[in-house]
């Protein structure tokens, strides 16, 4: 599948059904990685294998490297600042989060100046003054919108309060993401998304979200680098690929972060990516082609690696590295599952994978 076949794809072409292949390296082919931070590029604030360098050679090359989190707790300086000390060069402008994203969003809503009740950490408060807006801290100062982002693990819960009483009041109410989940260093926590199910749940309201996967964050993203071929790359199905499904450009799944390889064969043609590697060493290199192999079930190739569909479950035969069986087996479970959701058994072959 070429880049412009698997672009079409997500802009709502064919069905996607199996993992692209590319002869040149990805970060040949793509001019700019937009590049998720939590699970990608780092977990719990300590760099994951292979990244560091991975990134170094992508930027000699040529390839522009820009960070796009939903994270919306940290300032782009505080993060450029981290990345750099992780050995990964980046000024604040190489940096989109999403409380940048909700800002944006109120901004076209209420007029500059307003005051705007921040749920969230230090990251939103300066997206916010970055567009004119005035953050407040409690319901009682007049506020125009309620915006609500990660807040870190200490947010008190009287937080949750103030957007309560600013939002029966009738003041929309903005969210910065949803994921309802965050990777730390000792496991996966509850994220933004969780805080919010908080909010709705006592308000019974709805939020307006900017961030991944919705158009406001990507549309962020093409104004703050001007990328003209851009690779989404990512650990997260329902924020990172669905993003790029959205947004009709081409993805890179990474197995570094909270998708597993049974996830990844269950998705829905939204959640389906252009490419699947184990790491960011993915950039660095062509992606093999996944071949469709003749007879009478359902059955793919790639590399040493024949998967095919019988009997309710996948089945895998041959030998090589684990990642070509699982691009292998995602081609056979999304033909199976067309425009739905592959229900075959699926456990043998991914414990037999390692993945």
């Amino acid at each position: 599948m070429s880049q412009g076949e698997s672009a079409g794809a997500a802009a709502g072409g064919a069905v996607r059904v199996r993992p692209g292949g590319s002869e040149r390296a990805l970060s040949e082919v793509y001019d700019t990685a937009l590049l998720d931070l939590d699970g990608v590029v780092y977990a719990g604030g300590r760099a994951i294998a292979h990244a560091v360098e991975s990134l170094a050679v992508a930027r000699e090359g040529g390839m522009g490297l820009a960070y796009v989190t939903n994270n919306a707790l940290r300032t782009p300086d505080a993060v450029a600042e981290h990345l750099t000390e992780l050995g990964i060069p980046t000024g604040a402008d190489d940096v989109i989060t999403s409380a940048q994203a909700v800002a944006r969003l109120i901004s076209e809503q209420v007029p500059s100046g307003a005051r705007v009740l921040v749920i969230g950490g230090e990251g939103l408060r300066v997206a916010l003054r970055e567009r004119g807006l005035v953050p407040v801290d409690s319901a009682d100062e007049d506020p125009a919108a309620v915006a609500q982002g990660y807040g870190g693990p200490d947010m008190a819960w009287g937080r949750f309060a103030e957007a309560c009483y600013a939002i029966a009041r009738g003041v929309p109410w903005f969210a910065s993401n949803t994921d309802l989940t965050i990777p730390s260093a000792r496991g996966i926590a509850p994220g933004n998304g969780a805080a919010v199910e908080v909010v709705r749940i006592a308000t019974g309201a709805e939020p307006r979200v900017a961030g991944k996967p919705l158009p406001p964050m990507h549309r962020e993203t093409v104004l703050r680098t001007g990328a003209e071929a851009p690779l989404v790359v990512g650990d997260r199905l329902d924020t990172d690929i669905e993003g790029a499904f959205n947004g009709g450009v081409d993805s890179l799944l990474v197995l570094t972060g909270v998708t597993d390889a049974g996830q990844l064969l269950a998705a829905e043609p939204r959640h389906r990516p252009t490419y699947v590697d184990v790491d960011l060493r993915g950039l660095l290199v062509g992606q093999p082609e996944v071949v469709e192999v003749g007879g009478g079930d359902v059955g793919f190739r790639c590399g040493g690696w024949k998967a095919f569909a019988g009997d309710g479950e996948l089945r895998l035969e041959g030998d090589g590295a684990a990642i070509d069986g699982l691009r292998a087996l995602c081609a056979v479970a999304w033909t199976v599952a067309g425009d739905g959701v592959c229900g075959l058994e699926s456990g043998k072959v991914v414990a037999r994978l390692g993945l």
